[in-house]
């Protein structure tokens, strides 16, 4: 089995791997394992540390693969275990650890304990799930216990009738969630992260780890959400985050897992966590994981956040993102470790939600953004393609779209509340998941830009005969060769991982300038968010100081940090513009 190897999370860069769009090895049209090993140069390149690959166990695919059947197999679709010791061998010798998405807030309604369980009320996996009486309506008839929504629309509850109870989903009604409360379930989850480990994987990322405690009443019952828009659905994801065992089943978790075996990698998504509960799950001494996604500047651009849904949009307004930004870069310092991020496979494009993606200024401003993000104290994640700086895909039919989120949406929103078809198309375009699931385009001449020989899963971005790994490779102001400086200045310069935040400029509405400090160094990181030019008022205590450009993201300024500059370059803050979408970072004397 393949050699773990040790690394500080604090100073790494994480990697994304979507597999079913990644590369398709065999022409079936789905990313496959032996795909990813056969790119993994790509990623040697481009400097990252750590890879976190989405699930690939064997799954019905309701959900893309978080609906795990059997969790120490692997999708036929993707290959064998034999092909991921392959792949995990050759990650480890090229100094890439990997980190598997574990899965366990829910299982597939496929996998062998949920179909024992659903069978009985007796039978021994019964207690694997979490079941509950109806409730009796007015006039008699049977209704949900909770008028929780599912996260894909329709009730959290599915009717059983072979047991005459309700089975709990937050997710797909294919997802049925597991019963932490019992003691054999964990003991299951717990021999399948060694199963893994012992293989030789470097570590978690840990789908919705918060959601697994539910806050059941002291008689077992769980609240009804409040009601706040009409009809008896209501959105319940806060009543089911962060339960009141949370802590006490992930410390369990750390100490008949984790803490056996050392330099093991953790990362927990946690949707609605405060910096309190992010502290408590991350501190040094006493937090069962490294580090958390938290979600709070990614319900910045939607109205109401997550309470009316991402599909109600709003225009992002920076100052929102600056105290969210900071409140979570004061909490955790020193007392806790965050994830920095704007994509993921749940999210769109950040070129597109949060830059320009027009010809003019894709690449511009998706350097910015990376320049924004690799500036803050925290962990980066980069999601497969962000590094050639991607848009979002706006497929004209919904049909286009394979998204169980998506085309559950339209269903209620369309069909059931007749919504105007064309403003719900918009919210796709915008917010959909599969923005982020287009195949990765490899080559800018080949059949489906090198991801595969046959028929993709989905469609491709159709501008892939510009936006390309291999075109990106030999151009040296790509986005790709940016991130790539970025994440060498990170592994170089312990101020841009370890450092203190402070905010600068906090009511600005298009430059965001943050202070970094570390040992007697003193960095800026300044950001121009907008197409316009715009000039920095820096205060008068700061124009005065010598000031050295480490990285510039125009060709303009290069830096230090851009290999092809290598003489210092001195820049005057006192009278500092910035073009449309540039970034810097300097260091001050």
């Amino acid at each position: 089995m393949s050699r773990r190897l040790p690394i500080d999370f604090r100073t790494a860069v994480v990697y994304q791997i979507y597999p079913r769009s990644f590369c398709d090895s065999n022409g079936d049209g789905i990313g496959d394992l032996p795909g990813i090993t056969a790119r993994l140069d790509h990623l040697q390149a481009l400097g990252v540390n750590v890879v976190w690959l989405s699930p690939i166990y064997a799954s019905p695919q309701d959900d893309n693969g978080y609906d795990i059947s059997d969790y120490r197999a692997i999708a036929p679709e993707f290959g064998t275990l034999a092909d991921f010791d392959t792949m995990l061998a050759a990650m480890h010798q090229r100094g890439i650890r990997l980190m598997m998405d574990l899965v366990v807030n829910h299982s597939s309604d496929e996998h062998p304990w949920f179909q024992q369980a659903r069978s009985s009320r007796d039978n021994p996996f019964h207690d694997h799930y979490i079941w509950r009486e109806p409730r009796r309506g007015a006039d008699g008839e049977r209704q949900p216990p909770t008028n929780w929504e599912a996260a894909f629309n329709g009730s959290v509850w599915e009717w059983n009738e072979p047991t005459g109870e309700y089975y709990l989903h937050m997710f797909s009604r294919k997802q049925p969630d597991l019963n932490w409360e019992n003691p054999r379930l964990r003991g299951e989850v717990y021999d399948i992260m060694r199963f893994w480990l012992d293989r030789g994987v470097d570590g978690f990322r840990m789908d919705v780890i918060n959601m697994i405690s539910k806050p059941w009443r002291d008689d077992g019952s769980l609240p009804d959400a409040p009601v706040v828009r009409p009809g008896f659905l209501q959105p319940g994801f806060a009543q089911s985050c962060n339960g009141p065992r949370l802590h006490e089943f992930l410390a369990e978790m750390r100490r008949e897992v984790l803490d056996l075996y050392p330099g093991c990698i953790t990362v927990g998504e946690a949707p609605l966590a405060t910096v309190e509960e992010g502290r408590a799950l991350t501190h040094p001494d006493t937090g069962a994981l490294n580090m958390l996604f938290q979600f709070e500047h990614m319900d910045l651009d939607s109205v109401g956040g997550h309470v009316s849904g991402k599909w109600a949009l709003k225009p992002l307004n920076l100052r929102d993102m600056k105290r969210t930004m900071q409140r979570w870069q004061d909490a955790l310092d020193g007392q806790g470790w965050n994830s920095l991020y704007l994509s993921n496979h749940d999210q769109p494009r950040p070129v597109s939600r949060f830059g320009d993606d027009s010809p003019e200024h894709r690449v511009a401003s998706a350097k910015m953004l990376g320049t924004w993000l690799h500036g803050f104290q925290g962990t980066p994640y980069v999601y497969q393609g962000e590094e050639l700086g991607m848009r979002n895909v706006a497929f004209d039919r919904v049909e286009d779209y394979q998204d169980i989120e998506i085309r559950n949406y339209w269903r209620t929103a369309v069909l059931e509340r007749g919504e105007d078809p064309a403003t719900v198309l918009r919210s796709i375009h915008a917010k959909g998941r599969d923005n982020a699931r287009t195949p990765m385009p490899w080559q800018a001449e080949a059949p489906h830009a090198g991801f595969t020989c046959g028929t993709p899963w989905l469609p491709l971005n159709g501008d892939w005969p510009q936006v390309n790994a291999q075109t990106a490779l030999h151009d040296p102001d790509s986005v790709f060769h940016h991130y790539r400086r970025l994440i060498a200045l990170r592994q170089q310069h312990p101020i841009l991982a370890m450092g203190q935040t402070t905010l600068l400029l906090p009511e600005h509405t298009a430059i965001y300038a943050v202070l970094r400090e570390w040992q007697n160094q003193h960095w800026v990181i300044v950001t121009n968010w907008s197409s316009a030019v715009h000039e920095v008022p820096f205060p008068s205590e700061w124009t005065t100081r010598p000031a050295q450009l480490v990285l510039g993201n125009l060709s303009a300024r290069r830096g230090l940090g851009d290999e092809r500059h290598r003489g210092p370059t001195e820049i005057k803050l006192s009278d500092l513009q910035l073009q449309p979408w540039e970034g810097l970072i300097v260091s001050l004397g």
